[in-house]
């Protein structure tokens, strides 16, 4: 109830915000900065942080099949970087519920053909692998990938810790009950809170004692969790801050915002921005969205709010 009072007031403040205050050069009023090491190297990244998606698969739950050429995968990297992503996350395996196997081949097939000519033409830009495949992991990093965002934890494949490890570049550790193709199937939970909350404890715990330097804890909304699971997450979010890791949400159109408001993906632009709003007032560092500049005005007027 506290995160609904605190949402419903900030929208009430919009109104009384200067347009000169809103657009001054320094992004955010309410902001820290997070070191990263990135294969021996150290780069601050600020937060709250907007990493855009971008689904290299035909088969994607929101736009699945849209970037099939080289040129419109350039283009889409540039408009989000142009609008203020920070980050930007690859992926060509799909993971919505009940998605089929993607073989090792085709989705380093798939990442293969875009990631030269990103890292080329955005020499500057923070990539992100989403892969729970070692292998892929390791080719991505050493093609200019610097961050690793594992949907399983490290569950899918015993090897990816010890190979982030070596590689020397951020993991982002998921929780997500099951395999893609069941993860939907009827999950249950003595208490959602705690068991995700202790996964992520000694999955974090494990990847530092691998030499992780840089670790950042994903709840997985929509991950094998039903409706209630993952506002139930929502609502304690800020309990995982305890871990004393940054938090990622992916919570971008999703099947929480659609089941809530009877509408699609393609329409839930509006319930996504709502979530998003009180995924930052309840504690979240990083926001893994579709929609970039949609994103970065949620966090600019949810960091004023939150300013001293």
């Amino acid at each position: 109830m506290a995160i609904i009072e605190s949402y419903c007031a900030l929208v009430s403040s919009i109104s009384g915000i200067e347009t000169d205050e809103f657009n001054r050069t320094e992004r955010y009023h309410f902001l820290k900065n997070l070191q990263l090491h990135i294969k021996g190297h150290k780069q601050e990244l600020r937060v709250p942080a907007v990493m855009g998606i971008v689904n290299l698969t035909p088969d994607s739950f929101y736009d699945g099949g849209k970037l099939n050429s080289v040129k419109a995968v350039l283009k889409k990297v540039d408009t989000m970087l142009s609008e203020g992503a920070d980050l930007i996350d690859l992926g060509a395996y799909s993971s919505r519920p009940g998605a089929t196997e993607v073989s090792e081949e085709q989705e380093w097939c798939r990442i293969e053909k875009y990631l030269p000519h990103l890292v080329l033409e955005f020499p500057d830009a923070l990539f992100s692998i989403d892969t729970f495949r070692s292998t892929i992991a390791k080719k991505a990093v050493e093609a200019g990938i610097s961050i690793v965002n594992d949907i399983s934890g490290g569950n899918l494949d015993n090897k990816m810790l010890d190979t982030v490890a070596e590689l020397k570049v951020p993991l982002i550790l998921m929780h997500m009950k099951g395999k893609p193709a069941d993860m939907q199937n009827d999950p249950r939970y003595e208490n959602v809170v705690e068991e995700v909350k202790s996964f992520l404890q000694k999955k974090a715990s494990l990847a530092k004692d691998k030499g992780i330097k840089n670790v950042i804890l994903d709840p997985g909304f929509g991950f094998g969790k039903s409706l209630e699971h993952n506002y139930e997450l929502l609502r304690n979010l800020r309990s995982l801050k305890s871990l004393h890791n940054p938090i990622m949400v992916g919570l971008s159109r999703k099947s929480m915002v659609n089941k809530v408001l009877g509408t699609k993906a393609e329409n839930a632009l509006n319930g996504s921005t709502v979530l998003h709003a009180l995924a930052l007032l309840n504690g979240a560092d990083i926001l893994r969205v579709h929609d970039v500049k949609e994103a970065i005005e949620v966090v600019k007027i949810a960091s004023y709010f939150q300013k001293d």
